[in-house]
């Protein structure tokens, strides 16, 4: 595991909120590979190693089953961790709308540059894949 640029970066975290990213990465939510998924997309970030893949089926436009397998830093794993849990059942809109600024909230700790594209690498996987990747490019701009 890659350590924080700045020793100190996580000594001011709320040790409750490290607790709920710790059990995340630990006992992921919605881990594995959806059989007969509608959408499989995977990426990595070659800076750090972080690695998603993300599946998910549909029926209609809402999200019945999603799951994400890969491997990386505590960080990138409990983000997806958290990312299905908030668009499992959900339209597939609402995956479109999701920012950044969203996601980092979800996450409940300061993410500091350093660690942005690990925060938001399955949040990019997820919306590359729905909508392709001059899609998750344009939010990235924009957010």
């Amino acid at each position: 595991m890659e350590k924080p640029a700045n020793p100190n970066e996580l000594l001011d975290v709320d040790p409750l909120l490290m607790d709920v990213l710790l059990d995340h990465y630990r006992h992921p939510h919605n881990f594995g590979r959806v059989e007969g998924a509608s959408v499989v997309h995977a990426e990595g970030n070659p800076s750090c190693g972080d690695q998603i893949e993300i599946s998910l089926k549909t029926n209609g436009d809402i999200i019945e089953d999603v799951k994400f397998q890969g491997k990386g830093c505590i960080i990138s794993q409990a983000a997806a961790s958290i990312l299905t849990d908030l668009v499992k059942g959900e339209p597939l809109e609402t995956v479109r709308r999701l920012t950044k600024e969203e996601m980092l909230e979800n996450l409940g700790i300061p993410i500091g540059p350093m660690r942005l594209k690990c925060a938001l690498l399955a949040l990019k996987v997820l919306k590359t894949g729905v909508y392709g990747r001059e899609a998750a490019e344009m939010d990235e701009d924009e957010s």
